[in-house]
Order: structure tokens, then sequence, then C-alpha cells
């Protein structure tokens, strides 16, 4: 299988198989999902996914490329979206890889435009893209407040604008905005991420109101303590054990926990809900 750079720094695997010329996407649409799953959830569906070089946003390209979808996943980190990409051809599946930064509307606009050139519709999008960064409220800079809504929050409202319109057009769609728990508990230190998450809610909340009458369903997930490689950068052992003892279930919640949920929200299991909010914790906050 052939790879190439294409412009604006986006990586792209070649769906075309060499000698046969048949997309990948019409491999996986004719012979289904890998082995190891029944049923191809996803099947032929164009999912976009944010913030997926590592952690949630990986474990979702990865497991709805394997139901199924192409997958185009966009991150700031390029190389680390390209091995996610590669990773994913590789294993049978469709991905497209794009390098960009969620802050700037232009590069949203180019990872959505290269989905619409290369398949022609969108059915999902996941708005997974985030920092965490602490910092005591007191002692917070307007730069960082700023910089905190604008990754997490106003990212959203730059990609739901983008891709909606193509939604809308063909009166089908299903959104999933990634929160957090911290929204329902609060948490010292990153008063700017809870309020950032919050207007997670909210968006996810009045775009369901907006989009319903067109078939549209935006849905909300609130992970809990997600065990992630970045996470030893910002949080102690102590940190974790207090968080396990707050759950009911006592171990670790990984990141495909979260992407089993998006994959629920972004199938027909779930076309009787929008607007809601899934709390994926563990059993931390009961609400």
């Amino acid at each position: 299988m052939r790879s190439t750079w294409l412009a604006q720094g986006i990586w792209s695997t070649d769906l075309r198989r060499p000698g046969l010329g048949a997309p990948v996407s019409d491999r996986i649409s004719r012979q289904g999902a890998p082995s190891r799953y029944d049923v191809a959830m996803l099947k032929d569906r164009v999912a976009l996914i944010s913030g997926a070089a590592t952690g949630i946003g990986e474990a979702v390209a990865r497991l709805f490329a394997s139901q199924g979808a192409h997958t185009f996943i966009l991150d700031r980190d390029l190389a680390g979206c390209r091995k996610v990409a590669e990773s994913i051809v590789s294993a049978g599946g469709a991905a497209t890889a794009f390098g960009g930064d969620v802050r700037r509307r232009q590069d949203i606009a180019a990872w959505v435009e290269g989905a619409i050139s290369a398949s022609g519709r969108i059915d999902v999008l996941i708005n997974n893209a985030g920092v965490y960064p602490r910092q005591a409220f007191l002692e917070m800079s307007e730069a960082q407040w700023d910089e905190m809504q604008d990754i997490n929050l106003k990212s959203m409202f730059h990609a739901a604008q983008l891709v909606l319109p193509h939604m809308v057009a063909r009166r089908a769609g299903k959104v999933v905005n990634i929160s957090s728990v911290t929204f329902h508990v609060g948490m010292a230190l990153l008063t700017h991420y809870v309020a950032s998450k919050g207007g997670v809610i909210g968006l996810t909340r009045s775009l369901a109101r907006e989009m319903g009458e067109y078939n549209i369903h935006v849905n909300c997930i609130t992970p809990g303590a997600i065990k992630v490689d970045a996470e030893a950068k910002v949080v102690t052992a102590e940190q974790v054990q207090a968080w396990m003892a707050s759950q009911c279930l006592q171990r670790r919640i990984l990141p495909i926990d979260i992407a089993r949920v998006c994959l629920f929200l972004s199938s027909e299991l779930s076309d009787g809900m929008t607007g809601q909010t899934l709390n994926v914790d563990g059993g931390w906050v009961m609400h």
C-alpha cells in the first residue's frame, strides 16, 4: 500500500490497493469488520475524530476502523497521528491523518474538506481534543484561561459549524462531544478546565435542540479518571489511589471504555437519544 505526503501538513494513506484499484473502504464494505467482530457497526460510515494521536481519541479511531468506518483523524502531533493511521491501515482498516491546531479554524476546515473531498459526506463527528494543565485560580493568567477555552470548547464550535451543514444536507448525523466528570464534582486547580467542560455540556444540549429536526443526534460523554500515558506528568500515585477509592469499580477506566460508549452513540443503537450526557467513570459520580 502506497503512502504519500500531501499539502498543509496532512498525512494520508493511499486508499487504492496495488493492482486491483479498489479502495480499502470498499474492501471493508465487502468483507465486514475484522474477524474478531461479528457485525461491523459502522460499516461504510465516515467518522471525524479530533485529538486522535493518543489516549481516548486513538482508542476511538482504532475501534471505529475495526467496525468498518473510514476514520479521518486530527491531532497537532502529526507524527503521532500518522503512526495511528498507519497502524489502522496495516490492520485492514481505513484512516487518513491530518496535522492541525484545533484553535485554528482553517486547520479544522482543511480536515473537514479533506473528508468531504475523499468520501463525499460525514456521518460521525467525535469532538475529543482537549488539554488539562493544572493552575491555581488566583495565579491564573487571562492567557491560560483563554487557551483552555479555545482548545476545549471553542474548537467544538468551529468543528460543529463546519461539519453540521453537511449533516443537515443529508438529514442525518451523529455528534459526540467529550466533556469530563469534573464538571459534576468540581476540582481544585482546574477551574478553567471544569468551566470549559461545563460549556461542552451546554453546547451539546443546545445543539441537540437545534439539530433534532434534521435527524442529527448530539450527545456527550463525561469520562472519569482515564489511564493515559500523559497522566504521570500531572498526577501522583496517591491521587490515583484516591480516585480508585471513590469508584465503585475497583479498576482503572481505560480509553477503550470511552471508545465503546462513543461507538454506541455513533451507531443505530442510540437512535432514540440526543442531548444526553453519559457518565463513564467507574461509578465515581451518580446523578
